[in-house]
């Protein structure tokens, strides 16, 4: 437990019915029971995770600073594990922070981004990957999202992790033994024994990262770009998509002269829609920055939808846009890769074909002889939910999440497991030939430690303080 009590708002910024003010550590209650007024004058301390009404009163010179609700919750059942007060007032910004600036004037320090989940991990309340969970729960964009991220918040990630570390952990004790106490008699464990345990912990492992790519996609979401010369309908689309209009649309090309981002819920995966000035020479100065913002959303996209008008030809405009996406190495496969950049997908979507049909297609297949292509209309909504569907399975391979699914959604946690498969597997090739167990257990080790950073167990100092300080003040 920390010596220090730490305070901050915890409810966001700006206006609203209720703001809440934390207090936690060993002196909260004695902080907070001074500046805290019941009707009746009773000065003890009320029930335990009870709201007791009352106000907050300066005792220096009386002023009344706010109506409240207050719990003072006694350690160990509260978020940190430590005596946790909260003071439920009004929510504005001006009294919230009146109030804060009394309890840190009484003896409470202002609490760093993300300290009161620092101090429930190190109290022990959550381990690390559960405390990560806490920020994915908060900015969840859509159900499936928050579904994982309260998976991983109670624990079900972490079981499997502690599973396959402690296996991991058996094989690495059977061998540390034999070689450290000889005086014993150990035996020495035959390859045979130590093999089926490393398999299993990889397999754990390794089934984790099968799904870790759709778990990134769960949490992360999907950077979309829709692009093409100018007047194709991208604009129309976007707002087709959204089921809203979000952008300006009007029959005059080169209206969209900057990009337009906006977020959609595409079964689960958050799809951030990219808008983008249509791609074409132009001495406009305006244009031309519209155009280079294009070209850069294209660039960081995992998938393009690349927009023609079916009711036109196959213009030097139109090439110039696929040669540009061809060079930045879009469409080469029909599927996510695991770095989500090589080979990224493209799907053609031939626009307005509410009118008659004037583009060759044979032209678009010369340059995208296999990627997926939807016929739509945004004036009529045909193809836009195959347009969709396209996209799913494009990305989620045909794979739906299950209510029972348990996926890796972090970045930092794919890393490390793949580090810890990977040195697995360099401990299953030292036991195939043969050569001495202490090279086998060099492997293990590091795999154990590649896990544990996941958990807590081996995070450093820099680690946590990294993940961390990406948290908001007052959680």
């Amino acid at each position: 437990m920390q010596s220090d009590t730490i305070a901050a708002i915890a409810t966001p910024p700006g206006v609203g019915g209720i703001g809440i003010v934390r207090v936690s550590g060993e002196a909260a209650f004695s902080i907070v029971l001074p500046l805290f007024r019941r009707p009746g004058g009773e000065q003890t301390l009320p029930p335990s995770h009870q709201l007791t009404y009352g106000r907050i009163v300066n005792p220096r010179s009386g002023e009344v600073l706010d109506e409240v609700l207050v719990a003072f919750m006694r350690r160990p059942h509260t978020y940190t594990r430590e005596d946790v007060v909260e003071i439920q007032g009004h929510g504005g910004p001006l009294v919230l922070q009146r109030i804060l600036r009394l309890v840190l004037e009484h003896g409470a320090r202002l609490a760093q981004p993300g300290e009161f989940t620092l101090r429930a991990f190190l109290n022990g309340r959550l381990d690390l990957a559960q405390a990560e969970a806490v920020m994915d729960v908060i900015s969840a964009r859509t159900e499936a999202g928050l579904q994982l991220a309260m998976q991983q918040l109670q624990g079900r990630v972490s079981a499997r992790l502690r599973e396959a570390r402690q296996t991991v952990l058996g094989v690495l004790a059977r061998i540390e033994a034999s070689i450290d106490f000889p005086e014993d008699d150990i035996p020495t464990p035959h390859a045979d024994e130590l093999r089926p345990h490393m398999l299993t912990a990889r397999r754990m492992i390794d089934e984790l990262l099968a799904g870790a790519e759709q778990g990134r996609l769960y949490r992360h979401g999907l950077r979309t770009v829709i692009i093409g010369r100018p007047n194709v309908g991208k604009s129309s689309l976007l707002n087709a998509l959204l089921r809203s209009e979000r952008a300006i649309v009007t029959p005059i090309a080169g209206t969209t002269r900057d990009t337009v981002e906006e977020v959609a819920n595409l079964r689960g995966i958050p799809l951030y829609l990219i808008d983008t000035a249509g791609i074409t020479p132009t001495d406009d100065p305006v244009e031309q920055i519209g155009i280079q913002r294009s070209r850069a959303a294209a660039e960081s996209a995992d998938l393009v939808l690349l927009v023609f008008d079916c009711a036109e030809d196959f213009t030097a405009q139109d090439r110039q846009v696929c040669e540009e996406l061809l060079r930045l190495g879009f469409g080469q496969q029909d599927k996510m890769t695991a770095n989500g950049r090589a080979g990224r997908p493209v799907i053609l979507v031939l626009n307005k074909i509410d009118r008659p049909r004037s583009l060759p297609l044979e032209q678009v297949r010369r340059f995208w002889p296999e990627a997926p292509l939807v016929m739509t209309s945004t004036l009529t909504g045909e193809g836009l939910s195959q347009l969709e569907e396209t996209i799913a399975n494009l990305v989620l391979a045909g794979k739906a999440l299950q209510d029972d699914s348990v996926l890796v959604t972090n970045l930092r946690h794919q890393e490390a497991l793949r580090l810890a498969s990977q040195h697995l597997q360099a401990a299953l090739a030292t036991l195939e030939q043969g050569l001495p167990l202490d090279f086998v257990s060099i492997d293990l080790q590091a795999a154990c430690h590649a896990l544990g950073e996941i958990t807590g167990e081996t995070a450093s100092a820099d680690l946590l303080e990294r993940i961390f300080s990406e948290f908001c003040i007052g959680k």
